[in-house]
Parts: structure tokens; sequence; C-alpha cells
């Protein structure tokens, strides 16, 4: 039985048990993803950087398992498939940033390159880092690409 990207077993006995689903080769549609990301921007941000980053990519044929804050998506999107990559750039169009967390966001930063800027919730005109804060506080990321 499948439940919210994880599988469960039907043995009452072992309900608690529960294995992430994880797909060895998942298809990638990086263009599908950004569509999604584009039309599902908002004015300003409302604090969904990892949600609507996620949703991006599950619309471009990737479920990611969910993580509390947006600054622990490294693993899903390893197991997933997508790779570290320098962080120097040169930025391609689906390139994902997990930036870490500066004062007073204590959950980190996620978003996507869609070719031109990054987006999440919201477009970030100013590059890379979403706000003062973390324009200030220049805090470490890393960016990963699915191949």
């Amino acid at each position: 039985m499948i439940s919210d990207g994880f599988l469960s077993f039907d043995d009452s006995s072992t309900d608690f048990l529960k294995k992430p689903i994880m797909e060895e080769n998942m298809p990638w549609d990086v263009n599908r993803a950004i569509q999604h990301l584009r039309t599902h921007v908002l004015p300003e941000s409302k604090a969904k950087c990892a949600t609507y980053t996620r949703e991006a990519i599950g619309a471009g044929g990737i479920r990611l398992m969910n993580t509390r804050y947006a600054k622990d998506y490294d693993s899903p999107l390893k197991a997933s498939g997508f790779r570290e990559v320098p962080s120097t750039g040169p930025f391609r169009a689906g390139d994902v940033a997990i930036i870490q967390p500066v004062t007073g966001h204590p959950a980190g930063y996620m978003c996507m390159f869609d070719g031109s800027i990054w987006i999440s919730d919201f477009k970030q005109l100013r590059g890379l880092y979403p706000g003062p804060a973390y324009r200030n506080e220049k805090p470490s990321y890393k960016i990963y690409r699915h191949p």
C-alpha cells in the first residue's frame, strides 16, 4: 500500500514500519519542473520555499521525500539522482540550491534556477540569496543537478 510517498505494510503488526519510496532511475523533465515553478510563483515570499521547489521537482517527474526544513533536502535530492555540482556555476535550468540558515531563518532555504533567475515561492530578482539577511550573512550553500 502506498500512502503519502511511503510504502506501508498491510500486516497490522508491522504498520509502524514505513520505508521511503526511492526509485533508482526516475524520469526527469526539467521543462515541466520549470513550467510548474513559473506558473505557481507568488508576488512575494510566503515562507514556502521548500514546498514550492519540491512540488516543481515533482511536476518534473521526481517525488522527493519530504523533510521538515529546507536546509535538509540534500539527502532526498541525492537519493533521487541529483548530484552536487560546483557552487560557482555556471548554473543550468533545473539546478536546485540548498542554502544554510541565517539569523532569524533557522529552516534555511531551497530554490531552483529557471535558466535566468532563482525561484522558490517567489522570483528572486537579486540573485541566489533570497533576502537581506541571506545577502548580508552569505551562508554556505550547495547546488544540485539532475543528469
